[in-house]
C-alpha cells in the first residue's frame, strides 16, 4: 500500500505507524536472511520513533509532517548521525558519523522513521551488490541473480516488503538498474534537483534520489528531498512540488525505442517493452519509435569519463589499503588513469551528439521511453570483466547489460524508471521514462498513468516469491 494511503490510515485509527514498523520487522526477519538487504538495523529507536508518530496522529503532538510513520532505509554511504557509515568497506568498517547527511536530515525532520542501512558494493561502484564486509545481496524474486548496484539493499528491502520507503544515488543507473531488478520505483532527479554528499556533488554525473514501491511516494521523497541546500554549490534555487495525481496523458505525444541503437535486448525485454507502448496507445496516446543513432561509443565515453574521475577516487583507496579492497574496486583502480586529457574531453563531445538527437525528439514528445536494463540474468555476485550469452551474443557484466548510463550523461535530464511486467525467468523487467531538461512533472505524469492502468503489486504473479 502506497506511504500516503498508509498515513491515511493512521489518521482513522485503522493502522498505527507501531503497527506497519512491527510487521515490516517481522518480514525483514523471515525473508532478509535470503536477500541481505540490511547491513546495521535500528528497531529499538524506530520503535520509539513509531511511537511518537502515533501521538502525533491522535493529534496530542502536534502537526502531522509530510512522511511521518513511514519506514526509511538508507544506503548505507549516506550519513546518520551517531550511526556507521561503512561504505561497506573493511577499511571503514568502524567509521561513525557525527551530522546527518542534507537529504537524510530533510527526511528526518519530515518524520520519516529510520529503520536500517542497506547493502551496497563497497564505495557504490558496481552494477552488483557484494562486499567483503556484507556478503551479496539478491533481487527478492531469487536472489540468485543481483538485486543490481549500488543501490542493491535499497531496492532488495523495497521489493521485499521490508520497508516502506529507501533512499539512492545514481551515477551510473545507480537508482534505476536496481529498481528495475527488484520491481520497484526509482528516480533519478535532474542535476542539481537534491543536494548530494561531497566531492561527488559536483560531479554531474551523480545524483541522489528516492526509491519506492510505487509512484506517489517517489513524488513525496522527492518533494522534501529537493531544494537549495547552503552546502551544496549545485543545488537548483527554483523548488519542486510534485502532486500525488496527475490528469490522464490522452493526446500526449511518446517516443520509444528499445536498444537505444547500442544495446543488445533480450527478448522478454522487448515484448514487455512492446506491451507497455501498446497500453500507451490504449490510453490515448500517439506513440513513435525513433532511431537517435548511438551507438558503441555511448557506453566506450561513460566508462571512459568514470574510470578518469570516480576510477581515480578507488586508485587512491587502493595505494593506500591494497587487497583490503573487493576484486572489482581493485579492477577499477587498476584500469583508472590509462585515459588521457583528449580522451576525457571526447566523452563530452559525445555527451553533446547524443543530446543533439535525442533534444529533437524530447522537443516533439512529451516524454521518451526505453528499457531499464538489457537483461536481468546478472548472477549476485558477477565480476565486471565476466560475460553472460543474450540473444547468442556475449555482454560483459559490467555496463553492457544496463542501459541507465547514457542518461547521467545527459545529466539534466529526469528519468524515473518503473516496473513493466514479468520476464519468463520469473524476474521483473523495467523501463525508463525520460523527459526534456528539468521537467519533472512530465516523468511523473507518465509513470503514474502507467502505473494506474497497469498496477504492479495487485497479484500473487507480480509479488516476489520469498518467505
Amino acid at each position: 500500500m502506497p506511504g500516503y494511503l498508509l498515513q491515511e490510515q493512521f489518521k482513522t485509527r485503522k493502522l498505527s505507524p507501531l503497527d506497519l514498523l512491527q510487521a515490516q520487522i517481522r518480514r525483514a526477519e523471515a525473508v532478509n536472511p535470503q536477500v541481505n538487504a540490511f547491513t546495521d538495523t535500528y528497531y529499538d529507536e524506530a520503535m520509539e520513533q513509531a511511537r511518537l508518530a502515533e501521538k502525533s496522529f491522535s493529534h496530542k503532538h502536534g502537526p502531522v509532517r509530510p512522511l511521518e510513520g513511514l519506514t526509511l532505509a538508507v544506503k548505507e554511504h549516506q550519513a546518520l548521525a551517531g550511526k556507521r557509515t561503512t561504505q561497506c568497506s573493511l577499511v571503514y568498517q568502524d567509521q561513525v558519523e557525527t551530522d546527518n547527511s542534507p537529504t537524510n536530515q530533510r527526511l528526518l525532520d519530515a518524520g520519516a522513521i529510520v529503520v536500517a542501512k542497506t547493502t551496497t558494493p563497497e564505495f557504490s561502484s558496481a552494477g552488483v551488490t557484494y562486499s567483503k564486509l556484507f556478503g551479496a545481496t539478491g533481487t527478492p524474486w531469487n536472489p540468485v541473480y543481483t538485486s543490481g548496484g549500488s543501490s542493491g539493499g535499497s531496492a532488495a528491502s523495497l521489493g521485499a516488503g521490508m520497508v516502506t520507503l529507501a533512499t539512492g544515488s545514481d551515477i551510473a543507473g545507480s537508482i534505476r538498474v536496481p529498481a528495475a531488478c527488484c520491481g520497484v520505483v526509482g528516480y533519478k532527479p535532474p542535476y542539481g534537483r537534491v543536494p548530494g554528499g561531497q566531492p561527488f556533488n559536483l560531479d554531474f554525473y551523480c545524483q541522489t534520489g528516492p526509491l519506492a514501491q510505487n509512484v506517489g511516494d517517489c513524488a513525496m521523497m522527492t518533494n522534501v528531498m529537493s531544494g537549495v541546500h547552503p552546502g551544496d554549490i549545485a543545488t537548483l534555487r527554483d523548488n519542486i512540488t510534485l502532486p500525488l495525481e496527475y490528469a490522464d496523458i490522452e493526446g500526449w505525444r511518446v517516443a520509444w525505442s528499445a536498444d537505444l541503437g547500442a544495446f543488445n535486448i533480450a527478448s522478454d525485454v522487448r515484448e514487455n517493452l512492446l506491451k507497455t507502448v501498446a497500453l500507451l496507445v490504449e490510453l490515448g496516446a500517439e506513440v513513435e519509435e525513433v532511431e537517435l543513432g548511438w551507438g558503441d561509443e555511448v557506453t566506450d565515453a561513460a566508462v571512459t569519463y568514470l574510470d578518469h574521475l570516480f576510477g581515480r577516487h578507488l586508485a587512491r583507496l587502493y595505494e593506500e589499503h591494497g587487497d583490503a579492497l573487493c576484486d572489482y574496486n581493485i579492477y577499477y583502480a587498476e584500469r583508472a588513469g590509462k585515459s588521457d586529457a583528449e580522451a576525457f574531453l571526447s566523452t563530452y563531445e559525445v555527451a553533446n551528439a547524443m543530446y543533439h538527437s535525442l533534444g529533437t525528439v524530447l522537443d516533439k514528445f512529451h516524454a521518451f521511453i526505453c528499457p531499464t536494463n538489457a537483461t536481468h540474468e546478472v548472477l549476485a555476485e558477477a565480476k565486471p570483466w565476466e560475460t553472460i550469452s543474450v540473444n547468442g551474443k556475449k555482454l560483459i557484466t559490467d555496463f553492457d547489460w544496463v542501459m541507465a548510463h547514457p542518461f547521467n550523461m545527459l545529466s539534466r535530464l529526469p528519468v524515473i524508471a518503473i516496473p513493466n511486467g514479468m520476464a519468463g525467468n520469473g524476474l521483473p523487467t523495467g523501463i525508463q521514462i525520460v523527459s526534456r531538461s528539468y521537467d519533472d512533472h512530465r516523468v511523473f505524469q507518465l509513470a503514474r498513468a502507467i502505473e494506474k492502468a497497469s498496477p504492479w503489486l495487485d497479484c500473487d504473479l507480480r509479488r516476489p516469491l520469498t518467505s
